[in-house]
């Protein structure tokens, strides 16, 4: 079996882009122990190569990441319309060279929309791996709202990476959709000793987005008190995006009324499992989420998190009591969580990230996927 798998998110030199596709470079690698796969990419600029099972094909975009196109500007227009007709173009070329059997479009757009069509004209079957952008975000907007329930309509199967997630998708689209996560392959990190007493190491590893809470973050961590900051040994912020003035400015704050913060910019796969390891608790401030990669990191590592009621989050605490969950998504509530984690023993937490961490295993993922749509083995 032969599955393209069509994306904007897929690892290249682009600051940033290890940390947004990471898991589907390895989404990708695990089916391709199992079948061919071909990765279609948007990325900086055309490329094409090829590791065993596996091809990628990257064709290139006028502005990365996509994430920060913003189809409500007309500043964005010219470009958004340029990806769209390069993607679209990108694809049905490989189909007409390729013989894919499925194609596999991660997320419902612009992907799925690239999938619908070429796969429509091709007729291929393919499904759609929804992501809480798709959903919560571009379906605030009528038009865009129309799109993809067309889109997911059309396609072969619907996944979706959360629980809360999947349900809004069938809402959308009145069909059925299953959950798969998303989880990657981390490496060994460096060997750090995690405390079991305060003071503490927090962390904070993302996009510095309204949606990921970073602002709420740093609004809590300034509303710690002497007492609470001497139960800390530092607090950690690294990733980075359109709040990169706004977290600087912050943690500048803070750091001149001798508060232990430090900054820092985007990581590679390694030093993201490094960070995460050394953290005694990852925070998880996020205003819109479903189930972020970096929560299957921290189950992998074991690490706790203080996290926001957000999503599947809620859920995800009632099975595993992974850590400490704010009573709301605001500054208040989270630095109330944060006291209540400085005052705890972050090892109580254990037993259930042992649970969360055999049940988001990449390898289950690719195979169950394979199995929902009916691949088989080479």
């Amino acid at each position: 079996m032969h599955v393209a798998i069509i994306t904007t998110s897929y690892p290249d030199d682009v600051p940033g882009s290890e940390a947004a596709g990471s898991f589907v470079a390895d989404f990708a690698l695990q089916l391709a122990m199992q079948v061919q796969v071909t990765v279609i990419a948007a990325a900086s600029a055309a490329s094409q190569s090829r590791d065993g099972n596996l091809s990628v094909i990257r064709f290139a975009v006028p502005r990365s990441p996509l994430s920060l196109l913003r189809p409500f500007d007309p500043r964005d227009w010219s470009a958004i319309v340029r990806t769209i007709c390069n993607g679209n173009r990108a694809l049905e070329t490989f189909v007409q060279d390729g013989s894919p059997d499925y194609l596999f479009a991660l997320w419902t757009l612009p992907s799925g929309y690239w999938a619908a069509s070429v796969g429509r004209q091709y007729n291929i079957p393919f499904g759609i791996w929804a992501l809480g952008s798709d959903i919560w975000s571009l379906g605030r907007m009528p038009l865009l709202r129309g799109m993809l329930r067309r889109v997911l309509r059309a396609a072969d199967r619907c996944f979706a990476d959360g629980l809360e997630l999947a349900d809004d998708v069938e809402q959308l689209s009145g069909r059925t959709c299953q959950f798969l996560a998303s989880t990657r392959k981390l490496p060994q990190p460096a060997r750090v000793s995690k405390a079991e007493t305060a003071p503490y190491k927090l962390a904070f590893l993302g996009r510095w987005h309204p949606n990921k809470g970073v602002d709420i973050l740093l609004d809590a961590l300034r509303q710690l008190s002497d007492e609470d900051w001497s139960r800390i040994s530092l607090v950690r912020i690294f990733g980075g995006g359109p709040l990169q003035e706004e977290v600087h400015g912050a943690a500048a704050g803070l750091q001149e009324q001798n508060r232990a913060v430090e900054v820092g910019g985007y990581l590679d796969k390694q030093r993201a499992a490094d960070l995460i390891a050394w953290a005694d608790y990852l925070i998880l401030p996020s205003r819109i989420e479903s189930i972020p990669v970096i929560f299957s990191d921290a189950m992998q590592l074991r690490t706790p998190i203080v996290a926001t009621p957000v999503g599947d989050l809620p859920r995800l605490h009632d099975k595993y009591h992974f850590g400490v969950l704010a009573k709301a998504a605001s500054a208040d509530d989270l630095a109330t969580a944060l006291r209540e984690a400085l005052l705890g023993n972050a090892a109580g937490f254990r037993s259930g990230l042992e649970a969360a961490a055999a049940d988001f295993d990449i390898r289950d993922v690719a195979t169950r996927f394979l199995d929902d749509i009916g691949g088989s083995g080479t």
